[in-house]
């Protein structure tokens, strides 16, 4: 425990959705909830004005729209949530090189060992430049709490929300935490919770007053000790600068079961090659595929093999994913896929075997369509498997034909809402929904006022998905 409050806790205010209000012009001081959108999705984060409804994060979406039938519903922008998240963990490294990051909106810095802060009055000068700091510098607002120890930096951070700052003086931690939920202290949960309710103990004091002895008896030696040292303010963990990642994986969870296994190998390719790009973007490799099926009865299946080095090879990611998936079986349908990578490394170790395989597969594969492609022309015509190129196929068999023979539609684009777009003619937008073959979108970006909407066919040439556009820092197109 520190004499000084020089442990500083950020905490981005409703994070996702703070990002989505400032990217959207005519969503803010709206309800805003972000998360998956069909029937099986989950809430990520709700703005403050959604959580006026009873709204929060790991919410049923379906739960939520119940509850807000009038918010505005979208699909996170992870990318854009990464680059904003980047601004901000590199104004508190400007502060301190001991930074621990917890998520992409939450960190713990030490200011100490900055030299930016050594009594109450710099560690709060400190907090609210920082503050200022990230407001000019994406938008958004973050809330501070400063302390002499990690666990009532957070506790601090928490009670400040939203936009504040709270500073616990040291001395003074025992009277704060008194009055406060169990519930406040980490590692408390709703089990515990309730156990410790049960037993008439409700409040932070009334677990003091309780004894380490009598808190030991009702939860076990290990939990018992740290819940009876937090009721008191103690915690003397160091701020650690790096979290090693353990692994990264990426996973989708479908609104209908998949039955058809080429469709599910198709999802666990595209799995895989999302999860690679994550890998990279966190400049590691990894040893171990890892691939998780979780079926239509809720039973989840875990398959793993570990290559013989370190890899950011995606060919070899999706060959590992294909192989695995061989080994599971998928019948009754498929509810959730995920890919990951473990036994994470800074370098990569070439595999060639593995890598071998995958050049092996895509020289086959090549090999197949370059004698589809030899068919003489007048070769009978077939329906199903033999149109993709295989035995009997047609060498014209480029476009995909339905069962009367006649070429299919091609496949309806799909418009996420809250994803971008761009235009030809009207600019930057955001989809605001889209059915019956149409799309609705807001034209609007990030400092405009709030844009005007209109209505395209899905299929509109003119109109095209689009990257996002910077929070802050971007010159008005009409000013220049």
């Amino acid at each position: 425990m520190r004499s000084a409050p020089t442990i500083l806790h950020l905490d981005m205010d409703a994070f996702y959705a703070s990002v989505e209000q400032a990217s959207k012009p005519s969503l803010r001081g709206k309800a805003v909830i972000v998360g998956g959108l069909g029937p099986r999705g989950v809430v990520a984060t709700a703005s403050y004005e959604a959580r006026r409804f009873g709204v929060h994060s790991a919410m049923p979406t379906a739960q939520a729209r119940r509850l807000c039938p009038n918010g505005a519903y979208l699909i996170p922008r992870f990318r854009l949530y990464q680059a904003v998240s980047e601004v901000v963990m590199g104004l508190l490294r400007e502060l301190s090189p001991l930074v621990e990051p917890l998520s992409l909106d939450e960190a713990f810095v030490d200011l100490e060992a900055g030299g930016t802060a050594f009594d109450s009055k710099s560690a709060r000068e400190t907090g609210e430049r920082l503050r200022a700091d990230i407001r000019a510098a994406t938008g958004l607002s973050g809330s501070v709490g400063l302390a002499g120890s990690k666990m009532l930096a957070k506790v601090a951070s928490e009670e400040a929300k939203p936009a504040g700052l709270l500073l616990i003086e040291p001395g003074t931690e025992r009277e704060l935490l008194a009055p406060m939920s169990v519930r406040t202290l980490p590692g408390v949960g709703p089990v515990t919770g309730e156990h410790l309710r049960r037993a008439g103990i409700t409040a932070v004091g009334e677990l003091a007053e309780a004894g380490e002895d009598e808190l030991v008896r009702m939860v076990g030696r290990s939990h018992g000790v740290g819940l009876y040292r937090m009721a008191l303010g103690l915690d003397d963990r160091p701020v650690v600068a790096e979290r090693d990642a353990k692994s990264v994986s990426v996973e989708d969870t479908f609104d209908v079961d998949l039955h058809d296994r080429v469709r599910i190998r198709t999802e666990v390719q595209r799995l895989a090659d999302r999860c690679v790009q994550r890998l990279r973007g966190s400049g590691h490799s990894g040893r171990t595929i890892v691939l998780k099926v979780r079926r239509y009865d809720f039973s989840t299946l875990t398959r793993s093999e570990t290559l013989r080095g370190p890899t950011d090879d995606p060919a070899v990611v999706r060959e590992a994913a294909a192989r695995l998936l061989e080994g599971v079986d998928t019948t009754g349908g498929v509810r959730l896929l995920g890919v990951g990578v473990t036994g994470l490394a800074d370098y990569t170790q070439e595999d060639l075997f593995a890598q071998s395989m995958a050049a092996e597969a895509e020289a086959a594969a090549e090999a197949a369509a370059e004698g589809a492609a030899a068919e003489p022309r007048g070769a009978p015509e077939t329906v199903g498997a033999g149109a993709a190129g295989g035995p009997g196929g047609p060498a014209e068999a480029a476009e995909p034909v339905g069962p009367t023979g006649e070429p299919d539609p091609a496949p309806e684009r799909r418009w996420a809402a809250g994803s971008d777009v761009l235009h030809a003619v009207y600019g930057p937008g955001w989809v605001q929904g889209s059915g019956v073959g149409r799309v609705t979108v807001r034209f609007e970006q990030p400092g405009s006022a709030p844009g005007r909407v209109r209505t395209f066919r899905v299929e509109d040439p003119e109109l095209e998905p689009s990257d996002p556009l910077p929070l802050v820092g971007r010159e008005d197109p009409e000013a220049a």
